[in-house]
């Protein structure tokens, strides 16, 4: 029997639901398992100082939102989709940050939370546009979006500070009505 644990949408295979700080134990050791498969795309919170000030934006912070997406049939954390820099009045817009954990990697649960998530966000969140930015040898990140159906907008030179540097980013977006939302 599927454990259900207040998915705000669901899919076949996975729920998603926003954070809590309950999750932390889980989440962190997930990320830990992970560290190979992440690096050096992005660096989610490992230990659970890290996760309280992590949840804690997401949470706290009305310009994001945070979604774990959790295997249906366990109720297991396979990942995460964040909505970062949301702006509201005439732009209607965020900006997506995922990952998926090394147990759910190539098993299509990402490209059915991304699905979900970008319906609950023209949906019951009012929003017109979501977008991605991916380092352009995130060959996996890129994948996911275009599977979902977003659209290369452009390329943005030394665009975001990871790990160190500012990474040159390609512009991934899908609006409202593309989706015929």
């Amino acid at each position: 029997m599927p454990v259900t644990r207040g998915y705000l949408a669901e899919g076949p295979s996975v729920g998603i639901r926003h954070f809590t700080y309950e999750d932390e134990a889980e989440f962190t050791a997930r990320a830990r398992e992970s560290k190979d498969l992440h690096h050096p795309w992005l660096f989610p919170p490992v230990t659970a100082r890290a996760y309280a000030a992590y949840a804690g934006r997401l949470i706290d912070d009305p310009t994001k939102t945070g979604f774990l997406v959790c295997e249906k049939d366990s109720g297991a954390i396979a990942g995460f989709i964040n909505i970062n820099n949301i702006v509201q009045g005439g732009f209607l817009c965020g900006a997506l940050g995922y990952g998926v954990f090394a147990h759910a990697a190539g098993r299509g649960l990402m490209a059915e939370a991304l699905d979900l998530v970008v319906r609950y966000a023209f949906g019951p969140m009012g929003l017109h546009r979501l977008e991605i930015n991916a380092q352009p040898g995130n060959t996996a990140s890129i994948a996911l979006a275009r599977r979902c159906g977003f659209r290369l907008e452009g390329f943005s030179p030394n665009m975001i500070y990871i790990d160190g540097a500012w990474r040159d980013h390609e512009r991934w977006a899908i609006t409202a009505e593309m989706t015929g939302s």
